[in-house]
């Protein structure tokens, strides 16, 4: 049985949840409501032990927490970046850009896209766009 197929029943710490937990839950999002999570749980998740995680969760178009996940790889890459990758290792970083540039589809391009942009450009923060959720929500490529 794959964790698409099984029951979540909740996380032992949702401050601090499991790779095995966030896979599961996003399968089943409706079984804990993000509104019942702790506050700022997108800030939370969003390091370096569930990256790997929330990655493959944005590139499966069929994720119903896809649009979550991919709003915590913003924050991820704007932590790192705006932090000169002192909170995140610049390799694992360009690591899933490139990924995201060869295997997936146009969320993720624009993603990798927004991401290579920032790095250049990191004047171009906007908390708004890459902590809040904007650039998901609205999809765009930054110029």
């Amino acid at each position: 049985m794959s964790v698409q197929e099984s029951t979540f029943h909740g996380f032992a710490n949702p401050v601090d949840p499991s790779p095995a937990e966030l896979r599961a839950w996003a399968y089943r999002p409706d079984s804990v409501p993000l509104a019942s999570m702790p506050p700022d749980w997108d800030l939370l998740v969003s390091g370096d032990r569930l990256v790997a995680t929330l990655f493959d969760l944005a590139m499966d178009p069929s994720c119903p927490a896809r649009r979550f996940a991919l709003h915590c790889l913003y924050i991820y890459a704007a932590d790192g970046i705006r932090t000169k990758f002192r909170a995140h290792p610049k390799r694992r970083f360009r690591k899933l850009v490139e990924q995201a540039e060869k295997n997936g589809d146009e969320l993720m391009r624009v993603w990798a896209h927004n991401s290579r942009v920032l790095l250049a450009r990191p004047e171009l923060f906007v908390y708004r766009d890459w902590c809040e959720g904007g650039l998901v929500r609205e999809n765009r490529r930054l110029a």
